[in-house]
């Protein structure tokens, strides 16, 4: 049965706050008050104003209870009914137009419940407004329900006085069993979200994030609503605790429950048609349009959710979008893109740089009887059209997937690979290194289609596009390892590591590798682990994958020494290297939340926050800020450590020969990568099934542009000359 309550008609408006959770001395209005900072002096109605508010039809419980600025116009309200204390701004005799709808100035047909207004707004045919601020020029119209209760949290996963802990909001990420749940808050970061959920093995930690989390709020009741000046809210039927920033536009949504929307005036935030979002945090820019389902949600800023997306217990990060697809119990790192109406992702972490193609699913919980588990993607994750995967699953950087249906779990810790299910052979095939041979000009494009695209308003945590980085190279380093042995074992079957010792192997391998009379295409390479399969894994192009990684780290280096000599104006080859590590180490690194951090400062911040030296989010976040200005220097340290490690020159030292070599390597890597860039598009151009469609050359172009005009091909070959000009200038200035 409904507990319907029945209250004297007199208490609508009143005891917004129960007394057993005033303190002593304030009054239900103190929170409001300290939350109304229009700086607006309002007075009590004149009996003239009051006289014309009741011939326009309007009512009040208590007219001494409307309050209203110097500049109230009492003719621009109508038809309104008033409950409780009502604060009134400047009304005048003018209107407000946005996106070509153009309403009065004033308050019509309303029932207005203990609200305060700013200056010139609109409120019309909103059926019932309660315990809201609304704010300076702000266009409210065809609205059913628009109110706020005592215990609102606006999203974030807190309890007021008197809740008990069952009510808290959690958001279960990456998990369907709940064992990485998170609690949501304003301000939250990908990074925070990553902590949070990966270390789950320490209780102490866990604790000091929660309670990092309640510190940031009180537990007190009775905040209003906000909603910011310029906001435009129309044709919406439920809004219920919800705080809006400025400058937000709302329209045709069916429900928006305890959420936070973040929004200013240059990173506006829009929610669209048949949308209905719970229990959310939306971060400034955010577009969420048509038919959009978030429940438990975290959507980090410059973000897109649209054509009947639905975002369930997930965060999303920065700068990506989610079209047409299901997306539950996954932690996405920023600069995700998935699309399509039959794509899903579910219980995954996916590192960012992500584009997940029509059909996928991911770790669909049909797998077993068993909730969701891990699924766990680097930066650059592509699994092509219609790819099925299990949980639990693995993968490198910029792993890319073949189409198909993999049947078991996978683990390819070879980055940059092209993975494919031969079902005709049932087995498995792996191209390390396939991005910078075969397609490199999709991998380069989307490096600077993400610098474009991060328009973040406040960039506190610094995210790496580039595909070279340190996570990605010492993924290269353990790959060319395992090339190795993979190579020695398949070419002397009779070695294994209980005949010989890994080093052994490795040594016989690089020879093997760097041997020109074998031929490599008679030596069939099985690799184990990367399969929950007892059929083959078959590594292919394991040779020329071995080169490319070798020449990558030494582009890597190079590139960063550049940059650092340049930055840091050195001007002699003996001052570049006294100001290098007399003894680099190559350390470990971790991506988090798109963030690269070395391991030793990812344990620094843990430890600080166990201590107490980090006792808010805000300082967590100025850690980060921090390590974003160091990661040029982090970054040139583990590029110098990667050289001297692949080098392994004997004094242990930068020579000059080994500096002009490297730099000679580069700039001819340089020339390489803009090569294949360019050979890796013209296939579009050269194919005869891309070119058939077209009856003429001339026909193709006009549809798809010449070739020669490539922008962003063009922008690589400009790239090319002035790398080319910076290393002849660097050769020139140290004499090498």
């Amino acid at each position: 049965m409904n507990e319907i309550i029945k209250r004297p008609l007199r208490s609508i408006g009143y005891n917004f706050i129960k007394e057993e959770f005033l303190s002593e001395g304030n009054d239900e209005y103190y929170l409001r008050n300290k939350q109304n900072k229009s700086g607006i002096h309002y007075r009590n109605l004149t009996a003239y104003e009051i006289e014309v508010l009741v011939r326009n039809n309007n009512t009040s419980d208590d007219w001494n209870k409307l309050h209203v600025s110097d500049a109230f116009t009492p003719e621009l309200v109508k038809n309104c009914k008033f409950f409780g204390l009502v604060r009134i701004g400047k009304l005048e005799a003018i209107s407000l137009e946005y996106h070509n709808v153009c309403m009065p100035v004033g308050l019509y047909n309303s029932t207005i419940i203990s609200c305060d207004f700013g200056d010139n707004v609109v409120i019309n045919n909103v059926n019932y407004i309660s315990h809201y601020i609304v704010g300076n020029e702000a266009m409210i119209s065809n609205v059913h329900e628009l109110h706020v209760t005592d215990h609102a949290k606006f999203g974030n996963g807190i309890l007021k006085e008197g809740e008990q802990e069952n009510i808290r909001v959690w958001v279960e990420v990456c998990n369907e069993n709940a064992g990485r749940k998170i609690l949501p808050f304003n301000g939250m970061l990908p990074g925070d979200a990553y902590l949070w959920s990966k270390y789950r093995d320490d209780d102490e930690l866990m604790e000091k994030f929660k309670q990092l989390t309640e510190k940031q709020f009180d537990k007190l009741r009775g905040y209003y609503g906000k909603i910011g000046d310029r906001c435009v809210i129309k044709n919406t039927s439920i809004i219920k605790d919800v705080w809006i920033g400025s400058d937000a536009y709302i329209k045709g949504a069916n429900k928006l429950k305890n959420l936070t929307i973040n929004s200013n005036p240059m990173a506006q935030s829009q929610i669209g048609e048949g949308c209905e979002l719970v229990n959310g945090i939306i971060d400034y820019g955010c577009r969420i349009f048509y038919g959009v389902k978030a429940v438990r949600f975290v959507m980090g800023s410059n973000s897109q959710l649209k054509y009947g997306a639905r975002l369930i217990n997930s965060f999303l990060g920065n700068n990506s979008t989610i079209s047409c697809c299901e997306v539950l119990n996954s932690l996405i790192f920023p600069a995700h893109e998935q699309h399509h109406n039959n794509s899903f992702l579910c219980a995954a972490l996916v590192m960012g740089q992500s584009n997940i193609a029509a059909g996928a699913t991911i770790g669909s919980n049909h797998n077993s009887r068993a909730a969701d588990g891990e699924f766990v993607s680097a930066r650059g994750f592509w699994p092509g059209l219609c790819v099925s995967l299990k949980h639990n699953s693995k993968f490198a950087t910029f792993t890319l997937l073949a189409k198909g249906d993999y049947p078991n779990e996978l683990n390819i810790p070879l980055p940059f690979s092209l993975v494919s299910n031969d079902e005709s052979k049932d087995r498995l095939i792996v191209m390390p290194a396939y991005w910078f041979m075969y397609n490199l000009y999709a991998l380069a494009r989307n490096e600077t289609k993400y610098l474009d695209r991060d328009i973040r308003p406040e960039k506190i945590q610094f995210i790496e596009y580039d595909c070279l980085a340190p996570d990605s190279i010492n993924e290269i380093f353990s790959a060319v390892s395992l090339l190795k042995k993979l190579v020695a074992r398949a070419y002397d079957p009779s070695l294994s590591s209980d005949t010989v010792s890994e080093t052994t192997l490795e040594h016989k391998g690089e020879a093997i590798l760097n041997d020109q009379t074998i031929d490599f295409s008679k030596l069939e390479i099985v690799a184990h682990g990367f399969e929950n399969n007892t059929r083959p894994v078959i590594i292919i192009k394991a040779k020329e994958a071995y080169f490319v990684y070798k020449r990558l780290i030494v582009y890597y280096a190079a590139v960063n020494l550049l940059r650092y000599v340049e930055d840091n104006k050195i001007l002699t080859f003996e001052s570049l290297v006294d100001s290098l590590p007399a003894e680099p180490i190559r350390l470990s690194w971790a991506n988090i939340g798109g963030q690269l951090m070395p391991e030793p400062s990812v344990s620094t911040l843990l430890n600080s926050i166990k201590t107490g030296n980090i006792q808010s989010w805000e300082e967590v976040h100025d850690f980060y800020r921090i390590n974003g200005a160091l990661y040029k220097d982090q970054k040139l340290q583990h590029a110098y450590a990667s050289l001297m490690e692949m080098a392994k020159p004997p004094s242990k030292r930068l020579t000059k020969d080994l500096f002009k070599q490297i730099l000679d390597e580069a700039l001819a890597t340089k020339e390489w990568m803009t090569e294949n860039i360019y050979t890796s598009r013209a296939k579009d151009y050269q194919n005869y099934f891309k070119k058939m469609v077209y009856d003429s050359e001339k026909e193709m172009e006009a549809v798809v542009g010449k070739l020669e005009d490539n922008s962003f091909i063009n922008q690589q070959n400009e790239e090319l000359a002035t790398f080319r000009k910076r290393v002849q200038n660097l050769l020139l200035n140290f004499s090498l």
